[in-house]
């Protein structure tokens, strides 16, 4: 598998490059030479296009899920380590996997038709595969199956024909196949069982300079789980970006580089990030191709996970799962054409758009551009009234697949009201355009009222957030994470109806115990330390009480004293109970 001519050019090659980089490679390893200025023009295309087609494809889809007639749990990429498949019997796919029908032409199409701006591509994934014509390891498309072509050759052509940007997809540390790759967990083969160090000089160095030299322009470099990936082994590849000048990378090298763009998965972020950022996200519950994966999210869903995700200044980047046969399944192109429709008709209010003003919606979402607010209403007011928490006013409003009917409207102090028709024109999200908007003054929001028994539970997803690196992630259970700096803090603003005593008690996983930190409610404070709660766990942990008096509003925040490495706390919430109340 491995060529000595080859490996002693490419390990010579990789000392001239070395050599010429250093400078680059001293800081921040990621574009730390390049100015402001430059980054938001390199960046510029990819912060317009807003929405991407991820495609999970390798040998895995030859499975499909299933080994030795069971059914693998977990994604269907994974079932080489899933199933513990020995190596040479997996390499044995290779051999089965002749995908005749794939069609780079129809997948770009099929792209663009969805109103994707770009493609990324699995190069190689964890099972050490290549899907392109590699010298660095037979054990790839053209060498190791019967199929003979290189499909990232035929997509590059595509998708210059039809104006899609291309990337790719490589995953640099995990590699079940070649020996000296990393994998979770550890060897289950002797096969695998070799030097890190080499494997990256002699598959992934020139593999990567492989991609990055024979395709063409490459918009994307999608770097993938960093196991072990220490700061000397990520600047062993991080110089190779250099080969495509104006490339944008992701934030899953390792070592310390941080790329141009965080990469949440699977989850839409609940407050987004701080810079650039793209969730990936899978039609059903998959990333390869599953034959028995059926639970597919409806169109609407994904349409509306676009505009959620757009509207917190992120891209969306969706994946398809293409079969053995070289095939995107069905449903998969179903859903994309869906999306695509409502694309040609609302386009304006997501591409080139940015973030929203408002903090949240309870009717929808917001997107926008220089004098225009995007208004994307999900749930339709019964009394067709639509109020718009903002003090600044607009010059006219009307729909957006409607351009020739004006909506009538009010503005005041109070906010914008709107006066919708009787029933939206597309039940997935209708969007209403504001013309005419200067800069959006955000009402706050109104003070949060406790429950029947004068409980206060402060969700995490309902805080101000302030200070460095601060957000809330999670899927279905959010939290607040990155919190290391005395600098940031959450705070809500709440009505306290009845003076006395109350509880406060957090629900909270605690990383690092006996970290001092106040908890401030209006004028008083309470001062405490974190105790213990387990690495996974979340538990509710009374940390004193306060006595608090009746307030038309008061200010709650809670605060760590210090600076840390680690998260201060995990906090889901924040809870105020009056003594006495369950």
């Amino acid at each position: 598998m491995k060529n000595p001519e080859y490996r002693r050019a490419g390990a010579a090659l990789l000392l001239l490059l070395a050599f010429a980089v250093a400078p680059f490679l001293r800081g921040d390893p990621s574009q730390s030479q390049e100015t402001p200025a430059a980054k938001d023009a390199r960046m510029k295309w990819w912060r317009e296009a807003r929405f991407g087609l991820f495609i999970h494809w390798g040998i895995y889809s030859v499975p499909a899920g299933t080994w030795q007639g069971k059914q693998i749990p977990g994604i269907g990429e994974w079932i080489m380590l899933r199933g513990k498949i020995p190596v040479a019997d997996y390499a044995n796919f290779a051999a089965q996997f002749n995908p005749v029908k794939f069609d780079a032409d129809a997948w770009v199409r099929m792209a663009k038709d969805a109103g994707m701006k770009y493609i990324v591509i699995t190069a190689k994934h964890h099972d050490g595969f290549a899907m392109f014509h590699s010298k660095a390891s037979t054990y790839n498309i053209v060498d190791a199956t019967p199929f003979k072509r290189d499909p990232l050759k035929e997509l590059a052509a595509a998708c210059q024909e039809h104006g899609i940007k291309l990337g790719f997809y490589y995953s640099e540390a995990q590699d079940w196949h070649h020996p000296g790759g990393a994998a979770r967990g550890g060897p289950w083969d002797p096969a695998q069982e070799g030097d890190m160090d080499e494997y990256l000089r002699d598959i992934a160095y020139p593999q990567v300079k492989e991609i990055l030299t024979n395709y063409g322009p490459i918009a994307i470099l999608w770097w993938d789980t960093p196991q072990n990936m220490t700061p000397d082994r990520a600047a062993l590849l991080a110089p190779l970006i250099q080969l495509q000048p104006g490339i944008i990378t992701n934030n899953r090298l390792g070592g310390g580089y941080l790329g141009d763009t965080e990469t949440p998965e699977q989850n839409v972020p609940a407050t987004g990030y701080p810079r650039d950022w793209e969730a990936c996200m899978t039609m059903n519950d998959t990333w390869g191709f599953k034959s028995y994966d059926h639970n597919w999210k409806s169109p609407q869903t994904l349409t509306r996970h676009l505009i959620d995700i757009v509207s917190k200044g992120g891209n969306y980047l969706l994946n398809v799962g293409p079969t053995a046969e070289g095939e995107i399944p069905a449903p998969s192109i179903e859903r994309l054409h869906a999306v695509g429709a409502w694309l040609r008709e609302n386009g304006e209010a997501i591409y080139a758009t940015t973030a929203s003003p408002f903090k949240h919606l309870a009717w929808g979402r917001a997107t926008q551009k220089p004098g225009k607010l995007y208004l994307h209403v999900f749930d339709w007011p019964a009394d067709g009234v639509l109020d718009v928490p903002m003090s600044s006013s607009a010059r006219s409003a009307h729909l957006l697949s409607v351009p020739g009917n004006p909506l009538a409207f009010t503005s005041s102090p109070e906010g914008l009201r709107l006066q919708l028709p009787a029933a939206p024109v597309d039940p997935v999200a209708t969007v209403v355009v504001l013309d005419g908007v200067g800069r959006v003054e955000a009402l706050p929001p109104p003070p949060l009222q406790p429950d029947a028994n004068g409980v206060f539970r402060l969700g995490c997803d309902a805080a101000e957030l302030h200070g460095p690196g601060l957000r809330v992630e999670g899927n279905v259970n959010l939290n607040l994470t990155a919190w290391r700096s005395p600098d940031a803090f959450p705070q809500w603003d709440v009505q306290i109806e009845r003076s006395g005593e109350y509880e406060v008690v957090l629900l909270a996983q605690v990383p690092s115990p006996g970290r001092a930190f106040t908890v401030k409610v209006g004028d008083r404070t309470l001062s405490a330390k974190t105790g213990a709660t387990g690495s996974e766990t979340f538990t509710e942990s009374t940390i004193g009480r306060l006595h608090l008096d009746a307030a038309r509003s008061a200010s709650v925040t809670i605060r760590p004293l210090g600076v840390s490495e680690n998260d201060f706390i995990k906090l889901r919430a924040l809870i105020l109970r009056p003594v006495g109340q369950p």
